[in-house]
């Protein structure tokens, strides 16, 4: 029992270090509040290295990622007819982390939602891991992250199977 709540202490302070990140990425990006996109891109600076992994067992680079959420960008102000962004303005759009109760868009909360399924799923004796996030990524069908995953040509079926394949081959140190 004891283990379990230690465990559990480890994984909110992953929860922790992943909102975060999350915030900071988003924030990099002139974003208020971090979406389902971001908490990927924290998960793969995670140091268990298993969000990272898991994209290099599907042959994708971790580093393409975020130019593929850029990319997706893009292509959807390109679809609505928006003009890009001044070179300037885009240089100039990092905000301030934001203080008080953390927020998040609705991807983001709709992924730690799913996060908590998947660990409640578990025996509990893993901990939370990067790949975690991108098993929880792979069941949404709609939103940034999902649209810059097709973009690199990742199959979330393929994506969810490399996520379970290193959540089971992880070894604490």
């Amino acid at each position: 029992m004891f283990d379990r709540i230690k465990q559990r202490l480890r994984d909110m302070g992953t929860i922790k270090r992943l909102c975060e990140g999350a915030e900071k990425h988003a924030n990099a990006d002139g974003q208020a509040l971090a979406g389902a996109e971001h908490f990927i891109l924290a998960a793969l600076d995670l140091p268990d290295g298993t969000a990272r992994l898991a994209l290099q067992r599907i042959n994708v680079a971790p580093e393409q990622y975020r130019a593929a959420i850029a990319r997706q960008h893009q292509e959807a102000m390109q679809f609505a007819d928006v003009a890009a962004l001044p070179e300037e303005v885009q240089q100039d759009a990092a905000l301030p982390p934001a203080g008080g109760l953390y927020r998040a868009q609705a991807s983001a909360q709709a992924l730690l939602q799913q996060l908590n399924e998947h660990k409640k799923e578990e025996d509990g004796a893993l901990p939370l891991l990067g790949a975690h996030v991108l098993l929880a990524v792979s069941s949404a069908q709609y939103g940034t992250a999902v649209r810059a995953l097709r973009v690199l040509g990742v199959d979330l079926a393929m994506l969810a199977k490399a996520a379970r394949s290193e959540i089971r081959a992880f070894r604490p140190a």
